[in-house]
């Protein structure tokens, strides 16, 4: 099969590897109907991330299932599904309580920028669909797979509600989406922050009702300014830098919620500030698996549409250039057709 590898910095090839198998009984396999280039991918592409060796890319995916190990419930060859970027069982004690990226079973899918993709714990992983969708679903159904599913966890987290201020720190795919979660859950005003005017335009089409462009102090300053000194009773955190960890906390309000999804780098919080801020953190590596059968429906319903964070597509052999251009912001999000 056709897959995507990286080789170093800025070195992304599509080459032949050999097609998955199943392992383990409770494994499925799938053609990859869609995948696409994540924010966090960039991270080995721009050499942040070391690369010991060439590896596989690829976390986000949509497809059909081709084969089915024999443990395997819930699912059947040919059904269209949408899985998480960390597998689960979806039975253990931290699934029960929500937080299927613990999994004390968990596995990374780090392959999906293919033609067929291996899923460990299928069972507790993969959603189908209750058919198959409509062609201008697709880009959508992936989100779910990990940006929408991860925006809309920030916003849960940051207890986003009716008659609240959100404040989103981060214009790329997963901080638009945490604006299109907001307003799906309720929220009365939503600032992003954002200097690109595409970007903007799209926050503004998700829900944003004010734009900020100032980063840093003086973006806690307009945040403190559009709420009467007080700060966001909730914020997104979506980026995973210390300026924006530390400009999401400043946001808050004292008592508020923040959510912080971004993947962190270099971040360190200063202890006393944080003792003295007096608000709730909650973060991490989102777990998708949670909001995916509520997310599926709402777009198969066409309530939302978060597949227009889409700008680019291409096919998988064009991925180096899907890597390009976002690591260059002239896309915010990649989609690759095998």
């Amino acid at each position: 099969m056709r897959a995507t590898t990286i080789y170093g910095e800025r070195d992304i090839r599509v080459e032949d590897r050999p097609k998955p198998t199943i392992q383990n009984p409770t494994d499925a396999i799938l053609k990859v109907v869609a995948a696409c280039v994540c924010g966090s991918d960039l991270w080995f592409y721009r050499g942040i991330n070391a690369i010991e060796e060439p590896h596989a890319m690829g976390h986000e995916y949509v497809g059909v299932i081709e084969e089915l190990g024999s443990e395997v419930t819930g699912l059947a060859v040919g059904q269209f599904v949408v899985g998480s970027f960390i597998t689960s069982d979806n039975t253990c004690e931290i699934c029960i309580a929500g937080f299927q990226s613990k999994c004390v079973h968990r596995t990374g899918v780090e392959t999906a920028q293919a033609e067929y993709v291996l899923i460990p714990n299928a069972s507790g992983t993969l959603v189908a669909t209750s058919e198959y969708p409509d062609e201008d679903l697709i880009p959508s159904l992936l989100t779910a797979s990990d940006v929408l599913g991860t925006g809309w966890f920030a916003a849960v987290a940051a207890e986003v509600g009716p008659g609240k201020t959100v404040a989103v720190v981060g214009d790329g795919a997963v901080g638009l989406l945490g604006i299109l979660a907001a307003r799906e859950l309720g929220a009365e005003r939503i600032i992003a922050f954002s200097r690109n005017p595409e970007r903007q335009a799209l926050a503004r089409e998700f829900g944003a009702t004010d734009i900020v462009e100032e980063r840093g102090a003086d973006g806690v300053a307009k945040v403190k300014e559009l709420t009467d000194g007080l700060g966001a009773h909730s914020v997104i955190e979506a980026v995973g830098t210390q300026e924006s960890m530390l400009q999401a906390m400043r946001s808050t309000r004292p008592g508020g919620h923040m959510g912080f999804v971004g993947v962190s780098h270099g971040v360190e919080i200063p202890g006393y500030e944080l003792f003295s801020s007096v608000i709730h953190l909650l973060g991490g590596p989102a777990p998708v698996r949670r909001f995916l059968p509520d997310l599926i429906e709402r777009i198969m319903r066409r309530e939302i549409n978060p597949g227009r964070v889409f700008d680019l597509e291409l096919p998988l052999e064009q991925a180096a250039e899907g890597y390009a251009a976002m690591d260059e912001r002239r896309a915010i999000k990649t989609l690759l057709r095998p």
